[in-house]
Formats: structure tokens, C-alpha cells, sequence
């Protein structure tokens, strides 16, 4: 299934995001095609969190991968929401 990862950030913690990118990165390479999209999310220029669009078995297994992002623990996030999403057009075509 797809799920669609939103992250909202923390306030005042835009150094966490830095201080922890190279590690963040890496840890969404190693998910190779399970990882379909990921991105920040922009108020104007300012930064407020992230999407990840994701292929997993269940939320559980969603909630799991996103315990293992360096980002996790630092307090960069300040909430996360897993939705599942059924896409239904790709590339201006009905799937």
C-alpha cells in the first residue's frame, strides 16, 4: 500500500535539520524504491516539515521507518501524520 508521511516541524528547531540532514538523507537512500517521494514543505521560505510517500505493508510498519530517521529523535518533529493514499492518475492518465 501507499501512505502518505506529513511531518510538522518544531518551532525555534530548524538547527536540528541541519546539524542531522547527512544522516536523514542516507537513511532515505537505504530504503531504495520503498521510498517513492520525500521533501520539506514551505510556508513562503520558511520551512515547517516534510512529506514522505512511502510503499509499506500497514501504518505500523510506516510508524517503524519513521522511529529509524536520524530526524526522529531530536525533537525536529512535532507531530506526524500516516495516511493511506490510493493514487488514481499518474503522468495525466487514470491508474
Amino acid at each position: 500500500m501507499l501512505y502518505c508521511v506529513i511531518f510538522a516541524d518544531n518551532p525555534g528547531q530548524e538547527h536540528l535539520r541541519q546539524r542531522h540532514m547527512a544522516d536523514h538523507l542516507a537513511f532515505l537512500a537505504k530504503l531504495g524504491p520503498q521510498m517513492i517521494g520525500a521533501g520539506p514543505l514551505f510556508d513562503g521560505t520558511e520551512g515547517h516539515g516534510g512529506i514522505w510517500l512511502v510503499e509499506a505493508g500497514n501504518p505500523a510498519d510506516v510508524q517503524a521507518l519513521v522511529e529509524q530517521d536520524p530526524f526522529w529523535p531530536t525533537g525536529l518533529r512535532k507531530n506526524v501524520q500516516i495516511l493511506e493514499w490510493r493514487q488514481v492518475f499518474r503522468n495525466g492518465q487514470r491508474v
